[in-house]
């Protein structure tokens, strides 16, 4: 296998950055075709620009992302998705980047610890660490100038992923058997102690030994008695002691009460509602009615007594 992991027949793509030193792409680039032979065309792309481009799905065999030297590239979330995405099944990614030791305030820069997690989270496989080396002089110059960064805690590292052997949203069906598999004889294998314990025989009943009941034993002479009907009966309303009878009533509790509603008399206040209308109150339940004789029944209507 050639440098990088190239070989000859392989489409590759080179993604650079604005820190990329021109003449050090150019040698890349001229490098990877060699490798790759004349025929095959390797792509070259910026990593600000990758996710305009229009590569279709599993398109490269290698990719290598901020490999030029001298590049400081920071490959962001939807860079790396991107990457997957046009890498082809089984494909390799080759990837440096910097990384700082520590989590610090500076958000851009990952740190060695989640350099291999962000390519795990983009759908990458088999990440590993390559290489890991500190920064040259011109390396940390064109950091401050690109990235304005000023610590001194910043290392290069250089990672390796792959790409499943299957696509995106692909599927495929499973042989699954839910069939019991029989034991030896065909019949599952029970233990010898549970069944001893869960089996009677003959021999173990035993009548002289064995001290069964007679269920009439059970029963005593109150028990043998015929119940006396009235005792089944429910209680009446009034037995129970309420003055309503229940919405349902049915020992003639709601009758009795309706019978004595009817025959209640209203009893005059004044004493003079028999004389007739003219010596009778505003609220007189008789207002309407002739005069009558004192002591003479007089009924009601149902609303006249509700009014009264």
């Amino acid at each position: 296998m050639g440098e990088y992991g190239v070989v000859p027949g392989q489409r590759v793509a080179i993604i650079w950055d604005s820190s990329s030193p021109v003449e050090a792409l150019k040698d890349l680039v001229d490098k990877i075709q060699a490798l790759v032979g004349a025929d095959n065309h390797v792509s070259v792309e910026n990593v600000n620009q990758l996710s305009q481009s229009a590569h279709r799905e599993s398109s490269f065999d290698v990719i290598l992302a901020g490999m030029v030297p001298g590049s400081t590239a920071q490959h962001s979330a939807e860079v790396l998705a991107e990457i997957a995405r046009i890498l082809k099944p089984g494909g390799r990614v080759l990837l440096k980047e910097l990384v700082v030791t520590e989590s610090g305030n500076d958000s851009t820069i990952k740190t060695a610890a989640k350099l291999p997690t962000a390519l795990t989270l983009s759908g990458l496989v088999e990440v590993k660490e390559l290489q890991k080396e500190a920064l040259t002089l011109e390396e940390a110059q064109s950091v401050q100038e690109h990235l304005g960064y000023q610590g001194n805690d910043l290392l290069i590292v250089q990672i390796e992923g792959r790409k499943p052997n299957f696509e995106v949203g692909s599927s495929s069906q499973l042989k699954l058997s839910f069939a019991k598999k029989p034991g030896p004889s065909g019949k599952p294998s029970v233990d010898p102690a549970t069944a001893k314990l869960w089996t009677l025989s003959a021999s173990d009943m035993n009548d002289e030994e064995m001290d069964l009941l007679d269920s009439d034993e059970l029963l005593d002479s109150d028990d043998l008695k015929k119940p006396d009907p009235s005792s089944l009966r429910a209680p009446s309303c009034k037995e129970m002691g309420k003055k309503k009878a229940c919405k349902n009533c049915t020992c003639g509790l709601a009758e009795e009460l309706e019978q004595e509603k009817k025959s209640l008399q209203p009893k005059s206040a004044c004493g003079n509602c028999y004389l007739g209308d003219a010596f009778r109150c505003a609220s007189c339940p008789y207002l309407g009615m002739p005069a009558f004789k004192p002591g003479e029944k007089i009924l009601l209507k149902e609303n006249q007594l509700h009014d009264a």
